[in-house]
């Protein structure tokens, strides 16, 4: 039932895409600064009792429910597992905003196409040339559709119902608030968090670098998976964004200027440097895992129901 669920998830995140922010993120997010505040002294044992405070209460609920459900009929609990994966997946609004960069770029409106990059990720992007933003932008879509799509589908077919779905999502929801914020006060709460998305993450990774892989130049994806990520910030990302640049070959990484001097980064990927024809390679190398990923899954459903 896992293909079909999937399949179900992803035809409706295409037709009706929540909205970004969703209701659901905007709720946890309240929910997850309130956490801080009240459990927040300092220590990492706060953020590890944090942690499973916000977490674990969603896993179980949503487990629950689904058991429930079962008891009334397998079509309900299927109902809700295709409910709760579509909440959890968020790849539709990525390619919307995406593709609004690389219209911005091809029509040669390069404010608006730095004002997009900034909104998207969060960070200044004033100083970034055309080849800069393509650079970037790339990345982020690779980062995201792991992020937001592969790894939340890789988590929900692990584990029964929905809790896979909501366990990777919301884990990675906490890394975003708590393990990556600059702030002196969140240096050790927020270690738990980036820790259990790091474990989390660990096959999720592979498998996004995989499908990369063979979605694209397998050969130089695969050398530049062997090569380059140890290198990169966080090396576990760098091995999927290394396999995507080596799938697409393009040049990753590398330094990006700011005001008063530049972001040192390690490069990543192999051949031309970045523009919007790459930004478009990439929509599809991320179509094709995809699709890739979903040939499997109906395979291993299929072997399943025969009983190989």
């Amino acid at each position: 039932m896992s293909f079909l669920c999937v399949l179900a998830a992803l035809f409706l995140e295409q037709v009706r895409p929540l909205a970004h922010p969703s209701v659901l993120e905007l709720s946890f997010t309240r929910y997850a600064g309130r956490l801080a505040r009240d459990l927040n002294a300092g220590q990492p044992i706060h953020g590890t009792i944090a942690w499973f405070v916000g977490v674990l209460p969603w896993v179980v609920l949503a487990l629950v429910v689904h058991y429930l459900l079962s008891v009334l009929g397998p079509l309900f609990a299927w109902g809700w597992a295709v409910a709760v994966l579509y909440a959890c997946i968020d790849f539709k609004p990525m390619l919307r905003d995406y593709s609004a960069i690389i219209e911005a770029l091809r029509a040669g409106e390069l404010e608006r196409a730095r004002d997009l990059v900034e909104r998207w990720r969060g960070e200044s992007a004033q100083q970034y040339s055309e080849s800069d933003l393509a650079r970037v932008a790339i990345e982020s879509a690779l980062l995201r559709a792991h992020r937001d799509l592969f790894a939340v589908i890789a988590w929900f077919v692990v584990l029964p119902g929905p809790a896979g779905a909501v366990l990777y999502k919301l884990s990675a929801w906490l890394a975003d608030e708590w393990g990556r914020r600059p702030h002196e006060d969140f240096h050790a709460f927020g270690q738990f968090s980036s820790r259990a998305l790091s474990v989390l993450d660990w096959v999720p990774v592979r498998i996004t670098a995989i499908g990369f892989a063979i979605a694209g130049d397998l050969e130089d994806a695969l050398q530049c998976w062997r090569a380059q990520p140890a290198a990169w910030s966080d090396p576990e990302l760098g091995i999927v964004l290394a396999s995507g640049a080596g799938a697409l070959g393009v040049r990753l990484g590398g330094p990006l200027p700011r005001a008063g001097g530049a972001d040192y980064r390690a490069q990543l990927g192999t051949g031309d440097e970045p523009d919007t024809n790459y930004m478009q390679s990439a929509v599809g190398l991320i179509w094709r895992t995809l699709v890739i990923g979903m040939i499997v899954l109906l395979l291993v459903t299929v072997a399943r129901w025969v009983g190989i």
